[in-house]
């Protein structure tokens, strides 16, 4: 039986999230007879009390493990030989600030399993922090603006929206923002802002955190195809705020003139499509991007876009941007560093294409977290380690000294394996083409 060890979270100081929660790893020790050690953190939401109860023994590195659970990258100079690794580990597009890190991994002859890996048999994500990122960015793009708007001299009730970090929980959140929604309700929004218009791009996930937040408020849906009249001709009130989700055919169109788009041609080709959100630009208060995204795809907001924006109008409408996806210079291109909660905003000059830092001034807001999750530890650990769990005990009896496929491990996890005793399993040999530059 392999020991068990949860590592302290360091990539920043907002990251206070944990992979299992004291609750789930008491149940596992239980279940299984098995060690295990926490590494001590005077950061994370769960503390060292909690795990001891658990059955856990404290520790200051990662030593005692042989099945390490983090959440974000570990430092290179911390990965240890001939262990299993659990982490997202941001390397499966070959990103290359992380080569380094999967190349100690080979050279230590450890196996790494990343968590965005980990699907069922028709492809979908299993081990997930859910919602949390959509609820957190939606949150702090409502407070961010209110901000914003403040600053400028117009009250919106939106000043009154906390960070997402200052709440308790989800619930909290969901209970402030209904009397905020209420508010609206009774007094209405500034005529200037109105209608008040948020897109949101995908409808995943982490798009449906976000809508259930705006949904606190009073909100309306509108259809993609009748949105851009509907904001034209000037319908809608100032007591309402109206949402539009977009899926993939609302996004793109066939580059091949009459050709009919297709879904699954989208996914294998995206070469065969251009994007087709442009002309949505004028009519969106604010945007909310929650679409997964690699380079292949077309790019939704780009800065040539914004400029003919500003061009057209010398009062846009667009005020705010909260990227939750969070690809910089990607899927929305005026994205280009990400952000912490430390200073969650940047502004965009869409006639010039730079930026300035802060939310206060001219521009368009753009949050751009990368990691917005971690704002709400508690919900989103318990949300983690609820998923996580049923696979913890096959993790530590599989018998890594035998091929993969006969290690025990689920072939759930098997998917997610990248590297296996310092080897690129045959799913991953491509990332050999991006290690070394």
């Amino acid at each position: 039986m392999k020991k068990l060890l949860i590592r302290a979270e360091d990539k920043n100081r907002w990251e206070r999230r944990t992979p299992l929660v004291p609750r789930d790893l008491a149940l596992i020790l239980e279940a299984s007879g098995a060690q295990a050690f926490v590494e001590a953190s005077d950061k994370r939401f769960f503390d060292m009390a909690q795990y001891a109860s658990a059955g856990a023994a404290s520790c200051t590195d990662m030593a005692a493990g042989d099945v390490i659970l983090g959440v974000k990258e570990i430092p290179v100079d911390k990965i240890l030989d001939n262990r299993t690794y659990l982490f997202f580990s941001h390397t499966i597009k070959g990103q290359k600030a992380n080569m380094p890190l999967l190349q100690r991994i080979l050279d230590s002859g450890s196996t790494l399993i990343d968590y965005e890996k980990i699907t069922d048999d028709k492809g979908r994500r299993l081990i997930y922090f859910g919602p949390f990122a959509g609820d957190a960015g939606a949150i702090d793009i409502l407070s961010l603006m209110g901000e914003h708007w403040a600053a400028k001299g117009i009250r919106t009730p939106f000043a009154d929206v906390c960070r997402a970090h200052q709440y308790d929980s989800v619930k909290a959140a969901h209970g402030h923002l209904a009397e905020i929604g209420r508010a609206i309700q009774k007094d209405g929004l500034p005529p200037h802002l109105c209608p008040f218009t948020i897109g949101i791009l995908g409808y995943g996930n982490v798009s449906g955190g976000a809508q259930q937040v705006f949904d606190c408020l009073p909100t309306r849906r509108i259809a993609a195809e009748e949105i851009t009249g509907f904001v034209a001709e000037g319908r809608g009130d100032n007591r309402t705020v109206y949402v539009t989700v977009f899926k993939e055919q609302d996004l793109v169109g066939p580059v091949a003139p009459g050709s009919a788009f297709d879904l699954q041609e989208y996914v294998d080709h995206p070469e065969r499509y251009e994007s087709r959100f442009e002309p949505f630009l004028p009519s969106f208060t604010l945007l909310v991007n929650a679409v997964y995204w690699e380079k292949r795809y077309p790019k939704f907001v780009t800065w040539a876009g914004l400029k003919r924006l500003a061009q057209a109008s010398p009062a846009i409408k667009l005020a705010g941007i909260a990227d939750i996806t969070c690809d910089t210079h990607g899927s929305v291109e005026c994205n280009v560093k990400s952000t912490d909660s430390d200073m969650p905003a940047y502004r965009v000059d869409p006639a010039t294409g730079t930026t300035s830092d802060g939310h206060l001034g001219d521009g368009i807001v753009l949050l751009a977290v990368d990691n917005l999750p971690c704002e709400l530890p508690n919900d989103a650990s318990t949300f983690f380690s609820n998923q996580l769990t049923p696979f913890v005990p096959a993790l530590l009896k599989a018998d890594y000294g035998s091929s993969l496929a006969d290690s025990g491990l689920p072939p759930e996890i098997q998917k997610a394996v990248i590297v296996y005793n310092g080897k690129l399993t045959p799913d991953y040999e491509y990332l050999k083409d991006h290690l070394g530059k």
